[in-house]
């Protein structure tokens, strides 16, 4: 019991129904497992290297990185090529972990891909497409993710 009288840190008078598990849910929490879980999708497709679809039909872009332009004023299609190779050979066919964040002007879902990974860990999708240099920050939008800070 804290000081406050509360069986949990953290607890307020109005969370007495903790009382009757204890701190079970804290337990939980914190346990070995990840804290969290991120429901999955399977991706169809890439256009590019910052662009999937899932089996569903979702448009996902890649949050908090860009890649080179495969077509317009901009393109630069050798990198843009390769930077859709690597992502495609990453994601495509393979059910991902997806964190979605928002909806980007053009209506896709922005969020950040995982893999699954040896003894539960996660690989952060964006974070290899950065560290194999298929990719770039996005400085106006890291934020959104944790691992750009």
């Amino acid at each position: 019991m804290l000081p406050s009288g509360n069986a949990c840190p953290g607890q307020s008078e109005g969370m007495n129904y903790w009382r009757a598990f204890g701190c079970l849910p804290l337990a939980l929490l914190f346990s070995a497992a990840p804290a969290w879980t991120y429901p999955s999708v399977t991706i169809k497709s890439c256009w590019d290297g910052d662009t999937c679809r899932s089996r569903a039909g979702e448009t996902i872009r890649l949050a908090c990185i860009d890649t080179p332009e495969l077509t317009g004023p901009k393109a630069d299609p050798g990198p843009a090529k390769a930077a859709r190779n690597h992502l495609r050979r990453m994601v495509v066919g393979k059910q991902v972990d997806i964190r979605r964040i928002s909806k980007d002007r053009y209506g896709r879902t922005v969020a950040e891909l995982f893999l699954a990974g040896p003894h539960i860990t996660r690989r952060n999708v964006q974070q290899d497409m950065v560290a194999s240099g298929h990719a770039v920050v996005m400085t106006k939008h890291a934020k959104q993710c944790p691992w750009t800070q």
